[in-house]
């Protein structure tokens, strides 16, 4: 029992990076266990820096430290693998299939445990035994058991392959550097192997390097397709918006056009019937005059006959109906009139858009006209950014550099100020934000608390907006508002009016405003606020640049 419980399996020194047992064995934070150079190739490529195993994300870089313990642990397990046959079980199992099994065993082939480059042969833990007591044995090269051990020995001279020829780049024995390789350049294959670790630990780094390179870029072509999108997205809207009151408005003219044709058609019908009933009574009147006349025709009575007759004979007033027609209503012009007013609804609609951009220009223009001069102040830096000589650039560069605490400084966000501040009139700047898939831009007041994760909100003394995702624009309120700005935004303009207490945003490449702060409530100094945000391992290393103002 004892000695199965000096037993340890391989997997438990073993680095998830490298897949090889520790070396120099560090633990970060979230408590998993690295080599040194493992996790710090690691979080070379990847930021912000994320454990491996259980993805835990550090917002500052943590200081890595030799675990003594397990680096302990780690030197007795190569040793007792080196020298002590200790390391093996008792309990014996047969191999199974993927194993390497014991090719001495005669009846069940149990699993082996090491295979001899000289024997060219794999042992259980009994057969193993003579190589780990016998002198002569003992100076055999034993390895992890593997398979196919003839595929390490020279087919020529059925030797092992020992030495590595530089010349010809392929594994030889003793013999062939006598014979197929003389004068050629060739080395032990350990020193070869010795030699060639360390690049395959550069390729590895690479591979790495270029598996992150394609990740990123796949995060850039998804961006750039969601980008799409919601531009789309807003095309579509605004298509529907016109479109929709194009055909209401057409719809109208339709109504009209119709209500129209049938006005005339039913002022036709009315005349019509008008004279119709005028005929009909007409008609009766003569009808009855008529039976009269027949009447008095077959009277045979001298005196009532005369006396009838004036009476009869004189015709009744009467409309004389020669020139009297019903005529069809004139149609012709109807459609082409509604056509042109359509017509001339649209452009007014194309002139109201028009003016309605002018006015949008005319405002940005306004407001420019109160542009400041800024420069970043470096005392106020978070102490990963990086600042151009200028003062007019900002960027995450990823490492935490060693910059004194000063109480004006930034320490668990990465954000900066200006070094003007204003408290009375009105200010305008401008900041490109090309590029970038995260930023907050804006002005805060100058007693803000700057040490902690202190959220972007009026309330806290922050008027600003954001972009987060590379496609999410909001304004960061108590809650944060949605905002729509049309894609490829590159370039943000910055307003503030100090005694109205308005903060504006505008898209300066469209003169479109973005979002407004009103009746804010200013009572100390404003300072313009920049944030960079981290750099996500190269998708938005970007910098936020303070621009001149082009009129």
């Amino acid at each position: 029992m004892a000695a199965a419980g000096r037993v340890r399996s391989e997997d438990q020194f073993q680095c998830s990076i490298c897949l090889d047992v520790f070396t120099d064995p560090v633990t970060i934070p979230c408590g998993h266990n690295f080599c040194k150079s493992c996790i710090s190739e690691n979080w070379r490529v990847n930021v912000p820096y994320r454990c491996p195993m259980c993805k835990e994300e550090f917002y500052t870089k943590p200081q890595l430290k030799i675990n003594t313990f397990i680096s302990e642990m780690v030197a007795q397990f190569r040793l007792e693998v080196q020298h002590g046959p200790n390391i093996y079980s008792s309990d014996q199992q047969a191999a199974k299939p993927g194993e390497v099994p014991c090719d001495v065993c005669s009846q069940t082939k149990l699993k082996a445990l090491k295979s001899c480059l000289v024997c060219l042969t794999s042992y259980c833990q009994t057969h193993l035994e003579p190589h780990l007591t016998v002198p002569a044995l003992k100076r055999h090269q034993l390895i992890h058991p593997v398979e196919n051990l003839e595929d390490r020995m020279c087919r020529k001279h059925h030797k092992p392959l020992e030495l590595f020829c530089k010349t010809d780049h392929t594994c030889i024995c003793v013999f062939c550097s006598v014979e197929d390789h003389k004068n050629h350049e060739f080395v032990p294959l350990k020193d070869q192997y010795e030699e060639q670790k360390p690049e395959l630990k550069k390729t590895k780094a690479e591979i790495q390097q270029m598996v992150q390179e394609r990740r990123l870029k796949i995060q850039e072509i998804q961006r750039s397709v969601e980008v799409s999108k919601n531009a789309a997205d807003r095309e579509n809207a605004e298509g529907v918006e016109v479109y929709t009151a194009l055909m209401e408005s057409v719809r109208r003219g339709l109504d009209q056009l119709l209500e129209e044709i049938q006005e005339k058609q039913r002022s036709t019908e009315k005349q019509a019937e008008d004279f119709i009933k005028e005929l009909e009574q007409e008609i009766c009147e003569l009808k009855k005059r008529s039976t009269e006349v027949e009447q008095l025709s077959g009277s045979e009575d001298h005196l009532h006959f005369v006396q009838r007759f004036t009476c009869v004979k004189a015709a009744p007033s009467m409309k004389t109906w020669t020139k009297v027609s019903v005529c069809p209503p004139s149609y012709e012009g109807t459609v082409e009139r509604a056509v042109s007013e359509l017509e001339n609804k649209l452009t007014e609609e194309k002139k109201r858009k028009k003016k309605k951009k002018e006015k949008a220009k005319a405002e940005l223009k306004r407001v420019q006209q109160y542009e400041v001069n800024l420069t970043l102040d470096p005392d106020t830096a978070h102490p990963r950014l990086i600042l151009s000589d200028d003062g007019k650039q900002v960027h995450d560069g990823g490492e935490w550099k060693n910059l004194l605490d000063k109480p004006q400084r930034f320490t668990d966000c990465l954000r900066i100020l200006a070094k003007q501040s204003f408290s009375s009139g009105r200010i305008y700047f401008e900041v490109q934000v090309k590029g970038k898939t995260d930023w907050a831009l804006g002005v805060v007041r100058r007693s803000i608390n700057r040490k902690g994760g202190i959220p972007l909100s009026p309330q806290s003394g922050y008027w600003t907006i954001g972009l987060r995702n590379g496609n999410q624009c909001i304004a960061c309120a108590a809650p944060p508002v949605p905002l729509s700005v049309k894609s490829g935004l590159q370039k943000v303009g910055v307003f503030v009016d100090y005694e109205e207490g308005l903060v504006s945003f505008y898209d300066v490449g469209s003169s479109v405003l973005i979002y407004s702060f009103i009746g804010c409530c200013f009572s100390d100094k404003l300072l313009p606020f920049f944030s960079p945000c981290p750099n996500a391992g190269g998708s938005n290393s970007a910098p936020l640049i303070i621009t001149p103002v082009r009129h």
